[in-house]
């Protein structure tokens, strides 16, 4: 068995250190102690200290300045108070400071057990935590986990808390927004993570097919059947399954997941043996299944099924903020995989960016900037195309009807120059044309970046 956490334990009272010192390592407990705060210190700089028990009045220095300097040593480890009658506020004070908790002499057996051993399960899950938290940055160069924004966060948070776990996960969000993406990152910060992760489009595969691929078939099963083959389930055993688009899955072939899921027991198409799989399932879906369920389009047990834990992801509309973070990425992996020399967003290219609505969400803002490095000159990208609409050309006024958005409350001033450097970068950067298009005198649009109240002024007089 592994030895117990390291414990340091800090009071001038011999007799306190020796008897709690007992108690601690009858638990199997390691335990160092000190006389002094310095000498505490001094045992801080070596590793290994996992909790920090200290007295709050010592013979040469306070507590609490024990506390903060412990903290600035070992920022990980836990730290517990001692405190006597009457000095319970100061110990308050510990823990604003960063002790976990604090224990009142004369000391409880049971009570330093038990508060030692919450100290040190917190930090080992600060620990887990920590680790996955690095794990997940690994894979940030994923499209889809790229963001700082508070949307974003909330959705990499709750990957970090149920990617350990075993449950079932939906995962909901719009085209393009990366559900796959989240998929592999609950994967690869699973315990499964090194078994098989099989992946199943339902809506890439037909129908009469979509059964054989997923339970298998035996030979002679159906025409063309002409060998036994294990489906995906049973590949899958002992790792993790995504079915991607599972709204598509027809109501049928929905009766024998779910009857899968809850015996772990299936046969394969034209079989009559039983077969065991366990395996973890994740499903995915840009489909309203609430509507699908009302339509009769998808069974209502099997949603509260799949739906043990639910992973929204926001559209690319609504986390506005981490456009130019995402689309920085895509220009440095496109210029490295092309070769080019661009390294940087003009600020109308940015413009043109922030002011699209992103219909296709991630996977729509990868493909512009890989468009747009293919045809950079240079090392600065000046202007982006936007793919065309159905029917439309690249470039066309059909494609997409330009827009800005100006949330209510912001200033004339701020709105009208945010239309301004809309336009700029619309026209491409083409000032003149701009100025053509808003009504303003051209000499104002060249100096608009240095003058921006005249722009403000004229465009206000040429909507009015």
């Amino acid at each position: 068995m592994a030895a117990r956490p390291n414990i340091l334990l800090v009071d001038d009272d011999e007799h306190l250190r020796t008897a709690a010192g007992k108690v601690l390592k009858s638990e199997g407990y390691r335990v160092a102690s000190a006389a002094s705060g310095r000498e505490a210190l001094d045992l801080l700089k070596e590793p290994g200290v996992a909790l920090l028990i200290s007295d709050l009045r010592l013979p040469d220095i306070d507590g609490i300045v024990l506390l903060k300097q412990a903290l600035e040593l070992r920022p990980e480890i836990e730290v517990v108070m001692i405190t006597g009658h009457g000095s319970v506020e100061h110990a308050v004070e510990a823990m604003k400071l960063g002790a976990y908790d604090f224990i009142e002499k004369p000391l409880d057996a049971t009570a330093l057990l038990r508060t030692v051993a919450k100290a040190l399960e917190k930090q080992r899950l600060a620990s887990e935590n920590e680790l996955l938290r690095r794990q997940l940055q690994k894979k940030s160069g994923s499209d889809a986990l790229i963001g700082n924004g508070s949307a974003m966060r909330a959705v990499k948070e709750l990957i970090l808390q149920v990617a350990a776990t075993d449950v079932q996960v939906l995962i909901q969000g719009e085209s393009g927004t990366g559900k796959e993406i989240v998929a592999d990152a609950l994967y690869e910060l699973s315990a499964r993570r090194g078994k098989p992760f099989v992946k199943l489009s339902c809506a890439a595969i037909p129908e009469t097919l979509l059964e054989s691929e997923l339970f298998g078939h035996e030979r002679g099963a159906f025409t063309g059947a002409n060998a036994s083959k294990p489906g995906k389930l049973e590949l899958a055993d002992g790792g993790t399954v995504l079915l991607d688009e599972i709204a598509e899955m027809t109501p049928p072939l929905q009766a024998k997941l779910l009857r899968v899921l809850q015996d772990g027991r299936f046969q394969r198409v034209g079989g009559t043996r039983d077969i065991h799989a366990d395996f973890r399932l994740l499903c995915a879906t840009h489909s309203d299944l609430a509507r699908a369920i009302e339509e009769k389009r998808f069974r209502h047990d099997l949603y509260y099924r799949i739906n043990t834990m639910q992973i929204v992801i926001p559209p690319l509309r609504k986390r506005r903020e981490d456009i130019p973070l995402l689309a920085a990425h895509f220009l440095e992996h496109f210029s490295a995989k092309m070769r080019k020399e661009a390294r940087s967003l003009a600020p109308s290219a940015q413009a043109q960016l922030l002011a699209h609505d992103w219909p296709g969400n991630v996977r729509e803002l990868r493909h512009v900037i890989e468009r747009a490095v293919a045809l950079a000159v240079g090392d600065t990208v000046e202007c982006v195309a936007f793919a065309p609409a159905p029917g439309g050309t690249l470039g066309s006024a059909s494609a997409h009807e330009p827009s800005v958005s100006i949330p209510i409350g912001t200033t004339l001033d701020e709105a009208i120059k945010r239309l301004v450097e809309a336009t700029i970068a619309q026209c491409g950067g083409n000032k003149l044309k701009a100025a053509q298009i808003l009504g303003i005198p051209p000499r104002t649009m060249y100096r608009h970046f240095s003058h921006p109240c005249e722009v403000s002024h004229a465009a206000s007089m040429a909507v009015r």
